[in-house]
């Protein structure tokens, strides 16, 4: 098995910052998707931990020198795509529930906006 880091001097300090900046991405991002408020959010929370993921993949090719790595991280940015035009077209096609950014009916049971609910 080989070590995380095979890089030293100033190209693995480099990595190293990167990957604590990608790690405090990530919780963010977590955050993000937990608390919504609106599908919409949560669809850009899901795509952007893809992002993160492919950035991970990249950071450890850099340390490694695996280019193996790479055919994965570019598998998943395709499949990262095709899953966020599904989510585009699942929140196009219930757009009657996002008027404002939130896909939950007002405490009264009206949809958001005021409107009823249908």
């Amino acid at each position: 098995m080989t070590p995380m880091f095979e890089v030293g001097g100033f190209l693995g300090v480099a990595v190293t910052i990167a990957f604590v900046m990608l790690g405090i991405a990530l919780l963010m991002t977590f955050i993000r998707l937990l608390r919504g408020p609106s599908l919409a959010d949560r669809v850009v929370a899901l795509d952007m931990l893809t992002v993160l993921a492919m950035g991970f993949i990249a950071l450890r090719v850099i340390a490694t020198g695996q280019a193996l790595f790479l055919e994965i991280a570019i598998a998943l940015g395709l499949v990262s795509f095709l899953a966020t035009v599904f989510f585009a077209r699942l929140i196009e096609t219930r757009a009657g529930e996002l008027d404002h950014g939130y896909d939950v009916p007002d405490d009264d049971g009206a949809a958001p906006g005021g409107r009823e609910k249908r």
